[in-house]
């Protein structure tokens, strides 16, 4: 951890996207199968310490390949380890798996830097990020942005940001399980191209879904998880913390944590 972060930490001040005052009572988020819950569905992003960033590097480009065919209705995606990135990006936009292609404006692969060391793994589009083709491009991504910076990072050069779900779930409904079976495959390609040393979770669906647990999120954070051999954080969305600010400081510890683990 940088001695700036260090010194932030010790002294109580936290980041800077923290505001001074009373806040209101959090409100406890409930798991996944939980049927009344009424996520606000943002994007991800990743984050590292600045001393240990990668070098900033363009995408390289991948060896030419054949258009990869639109993915049948009803058939799982299951790409391979062989598809390089740009190929993959493509076969996520041409899919049509799942009844999510007939409501989507467009997919929303991710955003950032593939090469980077940190991954962060949101939840589902919403309507913004349906409409841009982006992760996190409202509220919840400009206060995700806000908490990159506190720790010296940016969006487009230190982390890669995607989703569990490429498609906007209709009025931001929880996806249906034949939904993430499908998506799932996307992601854990994304993981395996990325390569990152760690991976935040943002919100109970993402960490729900990739630790196939149904604790809540208060449970979940505050720890170190395991994806294989990549250590993963969980903690809260960004759009939950625009409900509930008073769980700002416990992000920020989450936030810590993850720095702590990249050593």
């Amino acid at each position: 951890m940088s001695r700036r972060l260090t010194l932030v930490d010790a002294m109580g001040l936290g980041p800077a996207w923290y505001p001074r005052g009373t806040y209101p009572q959090a409100e406890a988020e409930a798991p996944l199968a939980t049927a009344a819950a009424q996520p606000v569905y943002g994007e991800s992003a990743t984050l590292l310490p600045p001393q240990e960033n990668k070098p900033a590097v363009p995408t390289p480009a991948p060896p030419a390949q054949s258009e990869p065919a639109a993915v049948a209705p009803g058939v799982a995606a299951q790409p391979t380890p062989q598809l390089g990135w740009a190929a993959l990006a493509q076969t996520v936009a041409a899919c049509q798996a799942c009844p999510l292609a007939a409501t989507r404006r467009q997919t929303v692969f991710g955003r950032g830097n593939p090469e980077a060391r940190w991954m962060l793994v949101g939840e589902a589009p919403g309507e913004q990020e349906d409409r841009q083709g982006e992760p996190f491009v409202g509220r919840a991504g400009q206060l995700l942005d806000n908490m990159l910076a506190a720790l010296g990072l940016d969006r487009e050069r230190d982390v890669y940001i995607a989703n569990v779900i490429k498609c906007r779930p209709p009025g931001n409904r929880n996806p249906e399980p034949a939904e993430i079976a499908t998506c799932r495959g996307y992601l854990d390609a994304q993981i395996a191209h990325v390569k990152p040393d760690i991976i935040l979770a943002l919100g109970r669906f993402a960490a729900q879904t990739l630790l196939g647990s149904n604790e809540t999120i208060g449970r979940l954070r505050g720890r170190e998880h395991r994806l294989g051999d990549i250590p993963l954080v969980a903690t809260f969305h960004p759009a939950y913390l625009l409900r509930s600010p008073s769980e700002k400081a416990r992000a920020w510890q989450d936030l810590l944590l993850a720095c702590r683990l990249l050593g």
